[in-house]
């Protein structure tokens, strides 16, 4: 899918208008100030116990404050014969640290497989890998993160990338001091920075095996102090392996909730997003129209399409579950209707933006200047959202990955902008 530019229509318009418009296309726009105490560095217990700021009207953010519940009372929010649309991808033991041939540390994460163990990869320090450069790595002691890291103590609960990857067999077959997987550069990729490397593996196997060895599971450079065990960084209807980082709005879900959901005739349909550098790559240029994102494989199935048409036909509403939803959805309708779709996209949704699936959307609260800010922002205003992030900051909720949550109802969306088309 080729990345569209929103085109607006300055004419008529006040000075007012044009200075709003401004904003709108500058990453300084999206920029607000944060407390570090306020970066969550666990996840609520249980997942539901996190808060949730609600906005219920159009003049939510303008003329009158968010609601604020707790993540539990969201089938009470919610109407009957809505549909919740979710991300099931499941994130992967990502990350791995080895070591040159000179003895010097290296740590990679993993973006995305381009061919049968190749993969594309972030290599730090990256400098001085070259084509031809190999990379020595060595099994993690398993469950147990690397103190000096500043992430997790606990034992890993990760055991479900391959059904035929069993840990003792390879336990047998690493010796937890013994080197055993090696990798070679073959190439820089431009258009990330990172490179394009070979592994070496065992006849038979894949890398998305080993990982289960080898890698760690990934958690943003923002949370260093974390004790969570790596589930908690999984939702809990997971089931497509490929993701280097979480679907953070799923993670406020238990299977109690999502049941108790169901029995309020609020379904759930499912598509795939395999989070990656796109979505967390931050926005480098002042003009974000000129934003390139990084495509991201999506996949939206069939009976997914199916279930949304349904609900709309008989008066249902669209309740998206995070912004990679969002893309998901939004990237298989970019022909103008919603379609079955397997593929990449690098669809960057910003204000100006003309939704076609979407009607809500539950959602965590996202960094200054980040890509996920803008999309928000297209649904609901740039700087009613910023008012909202203001309000939450007030009252102390937790921001990013592991923090609280933002419920968008259908009725509170709307922008009070320029005319923009695609």
């Amino acid at each position: 899918m080729k990345q569209k530019r929103v085109e607006v229509n300055l004419k008529d318009t006040s000075d007012t208008q044009r200075k709003d418009f401004e904003l709108d296309c500058s990453v300084a726009g999206y920029d607000y100030k944060l407390s570090p105490e306020l970066i969550a560095q666990n996840p609520a217990v249980p997942r539901d116990s996190s808060r949730l700021l609600v906005v219920n009207s159009p003049n939510t953010g303008i003329e009158t404050a968010p609601l604020h519940h707790i993540f539990h009372d969201l089938p009470a929010l919610l109407r009957s014969g809505d549909l919740l649309v979710m991300n099931n991808t499941k994130v992967i033991p990502a990350r791995l640290y080895g070591h040159k041939s000179t003895g010097a540390k290296i740590q990679v994460l993993l973006l995305e497989e381009r061919q049968y163990n190749c993969w594309l990869a972030l290599v730090k320090p990256g400098k001085s890998f070259k084509q031809g450069a190999k990379i020595i790595f060595e099994p993690r002691q398993l469950g147990i993160r690397d103190q000096k890291l500043g992430t997790c103590t606990e034992l890993c609960r990760w055991r479900s990338l391959s059904k035929s990857c069993c840990i003792a067999d390879w336990e047998d077959s690493y010796p937890v001091n013994s080197p055993q997987l090696t990798a070679t550069v073959l190439e820089t990729d431009a258009a990330t920075g990172g490179r394009l490397l070979q592994f070496d593996v065992p006849e038979g196997k894949s890398l998305v095996q080993l990982l289960e060895v080898f890698g760690e599971v990934p958690l943003p450079p923002y949370i260093t102090a974390s004790k969570a065990a790596d589930d908690q960084y999984q939702t809990v209807y997971a089931q497509e392996p490929g993701a280097i980082a979480a679907p953070t709005a799923g993670l406020h879900f238990t299977r109690e909730l999502l049941q108790k959901l169901r029995d309020r005739n609020i379904n759930q349909a499912f598509v795939t997003l395999h989070v990656g550098v796109g979505t967390f790559r931050p926005v480098e240029v002042e003009d974000v129209t000129t934003h390139q994102m990084h495509e991201e494989w999506i996949e939206v199935p069939a009976t997914t399409v199916e279930q949304i048409r349904a609900t709309k036909a008989a008066g249902g509403r669209i309740i998206v579950v995070g912004t990679t939803a969002v893309r998901a959805l939004e990237g298989a309708a970019e022909s103008g209707n919603l379609q079955p779709f397997c593929g990449q996209t690098d669809l960057f949704i910003y204000p100006g933006y003309q939704w076609r699936v979407v009607d809500g959307l539950i959602t965590n609260f996202h960094l200054p200047r980040s890509s996920l800010l803008m999309l928000v922002s297209a649904l609901i205003g740039r700087q009613r959202l910023l008012n909202i992030y203001n309000e939450a900051i007030a009252f102390g909720y937790r921001f990013y990955s592991f923090g609280d949550a933002m419920l968008i109802l259908p009725e509170a969306v709307g922008v009070e902008s320029l005319e923009r088309r695609d």
